[in-house]
C-alpha cells in the first residue's frame, strides 16, 4: 500500500461547533495537519479585525480549515461516491486541496495585502512547491502532486471539477465560512440548510451542479451570503479598526522608508519593506507578532504611530459619516485642507473606505472564471442557470452593492482654545455633532 492509500490505524476526530466532528483516516491528511505551516495558522484569526466589533469572531484560519476539509470529505466519501461522473482518483486531491486553500494567509490579511502589496494565494502556492513540510509530505504521495495541489488552488489545473469544490459561487470554502463566522460573532444571518445542498449536488466533467429539487436551499444561501456581507464583513465598525490597522502599517514604511530610528525596530518586516520577502520571512509572520509591535509603538516618538497604535490596541477607533465621492470630492478636498490648518494630517485621519459585493452572478464572457454561474440539473437531465428558475436569485443577480463611508478621529475634533473655529468648520462640513 502507498502514502496515499495508507490510512490512520483509528479515526481521529476534532470536535467541532460547526460541523460537530472533523473526521481523519487518511495518514496523508494527519501529517498535512501536524506541520509548521498549517500549525501557523492557529495564529490568523479568520476575520481579521472582526472581533473588536463581534467580540466572539476570535476563531482562527485553522478552524476554517478543517470545516472546508470536512465538508469535502463528507461530498466526495458520502454524496460522490460510486457515481460514474466522478473519479475517485481526484479524491486526495480534493481532500489535500480543501485543507490547504488557506495556507497562505497573512496575518490581517486584506490590510496586509493592501499595504504590501501582498497575494495569499501566491503564497499559498509558494508553500505547497517550496522547502516545506508540507512540500515534503505531498512529495511523499507523488512527486507531481505538490504542483497538482497547488493548480487546483490557484485555478489553473485543468480538472474543473475539483476546482468548483472549492472555489465557485457554491464551494465549500463558502459553505464553511458562513456557518462559522455567524457561530462565532453570534449572528443569524450566516445559516442555511447545507446537509440539504449536500444532499443535491451532483459531479459533472467540469463543475458541480445541484438538482432542481435543491433550488430553495440555494435560494437561502446566497441570501445568508448577502447578509452576513452587509451585517458582518462590512460593519463599518470592523472597518474603522481596519482602517487603522492599514494606517499604522503605511506609516510603518513611510518611517522606514525616510529612516526614521525606531525605539522598536520592526525587524520582521524589513525584507517586505526592501523586497525581498521569501516563503521562510513570510512563515514567521502572525497576528502575535504584529500585536506585538502595535503594543511596542505605543511609546515611539514619532506621534502618528504612537496614537494609531494606541487606538488599535485600545479599541479607540475613528468615527464615521456616508460619504458618496462622487458628488462629494470637493467636500472631501476642502476637509484636507481644514485638516492641515487644524494639524491633523488628513493622509492618516481622513479617510474613505468603500464596501463592494456582488451577491450572484451569472456567466460574463472573458470575466473571471469563478463567476461561473451555479447550474440546476433539471429533471429531463438539462442544466439550468440558476437565475432563469430563481426569481429570488434572479432579483439580484448581476447587482453590485457598494457603500462609502469617510473615517477621521472624532476625539481630535473637539473644541480646544488654539483650532475652536476650524474644528468647528471641520464638524459642519461632516455633519458631525
Amino acid at each position: 500500500m502507498g502514502y496515499a492509500e495508507q490510512k490512520l490505524s483509528e479515526e481521529k476526530v476534532f470536535k467541532d461547533p460547526v460541523h460537530r466532528y472533523v473526521h481523519v483516516r487518511d495518514q496523508v491528511i494527519w501529517d498535512l495537519i501536524g506541520t509548521k505551516e498549517f500549525q501557523r495558522l492557529r495564529r490568523i484569526k479568520q476575520l481579521g479585525t472582526t472581533y473588536l466589533t463581534f467580540h466572539g469572531a476570535e476563531h482562527s484560519r485553522f478552524n476554517h480549515s478543517l470545516g472546508v476539509y470536512e465538508i469535502i470529505r463528507r461530498i466526495v466519501d458520502d454524496v460522490f461516491n460510486g457515481r460514474p461522473e466522478w473519479n475517485k482518483e481526484d479524491r486526495l486531491l480534493s481532500l489535500c486541496a480543501a485543507l490547504l486553500h488557506d495556507l497562505g494567509h497573512g496575518p490581517f490579511s486584506h490590510s496586509f495585502e493592501k499595504v504590501f502589496d501582498t497575494d495569499h494565494e501566491q503564497y499559498t502556492q509558494e508553500i505547497i512547491l517550496g522547502n516545506t513540510e508540507v512540500n515534503d509530505i505531498l512529495s511523499k504521495v507523488d512527486h507531481d502532486f505538490p504542483k497538482q495541489v497547488a493548480e487546483v488552488i490557484g485555478k489553473t489545473s485543468d480538472n474543473k471539477l475539483v476546482i468548483s469544490l472549492i472555489s465557485s459561487q457554491i464551494d465549500a470554502d463558502r459553505m464553511d465560512y458562513l456557518q462559522r463566522d455567524a457561530y462565532f460573532t453570534g449572528v443569524s444571518y450566516g445559516h442555511f440548510d447545507m446537509e440539504r445542498i449536500l444532499r443535491v449536488m451532483r459531479p459533472q466533467e467540469d463543475q458541480v451542479v445541484i438538482k432542481q429539487t435543491g433550488m430553495h436551499a440555494v435560494e437561502d444561501y446566497i441570501m445568508s451570503r448577502y447578509q452576513m456581507y452587509w451585517q458582518v464583513y462590512f460593519h463599518p465598525v470592523t472597518r474603522s479598526a481596519e482602517v487603522i490597522l492599514t494606517k499604522i502599517l503605511q506609516r510603518v514604511k513611510e518611517l522606514y522608508q525616510k529612516s526614521y530610528s525606531f525605539k522598536y525596530f520592526p525587524i520582521h518586516f524589513t525584507s517586505i519593506f526592501n523586497s525581498e520577502l521569501v516563503v521562510e520571512d513570510y512563515l514567521k509572520l502572525d497576528e502575535a507578532i504584529i500585536l506585538y509591535y502595535f503594543q511596542m509603538w505605543q511609546e515611539e516618538d514619532d506621534e502618528i504611530l504612537k496614537d494609531l497604535c494606541k487606538r488599535f490596541v485600545n479599541r479607540n477607533l475613528f468615527k464615521y459619516v456616508e460619504f458618496d465621492p462622487a458628488k462629494e470630492y470637493k467636500k472631501l478636498a476642502e476637509l484636507s485642507v481644514l485638516f492641515l490648518k487644524a494639524g491633523i494630517d488628513p493622509d492618516y485621519y481622513l479617510v474613505v473606505d468603500s464596501s463592494s459585493d456582488l451577491p450572484y452572478d451569472f456567466y460574463r464572457p472573458g470575466e473571471e472564471e469563478e463567476r461561473l454561474p451555479i447550474h440546476l440539473l433539471m429533471r429531463n437531465g438539462e442544466n439550468r442557470e440558476l437565475s432563469r428558475e430563481s426569481e429570488i436569485v434572479d432579483a439580484i443577480s448581476g447587482k453590485r452593492r457598494t457603500d462609502h463611508k469617510l473615517y477621521f478621529p472624532g476625539d481630535f475634533l473637539q473644541d480646544d482654545s488654539t483650532k475652536r473655529n476650524i474644528k468647528k468648520q471641520i464638524r459642519t462640513l461632516l455633519d458631525y455633532r
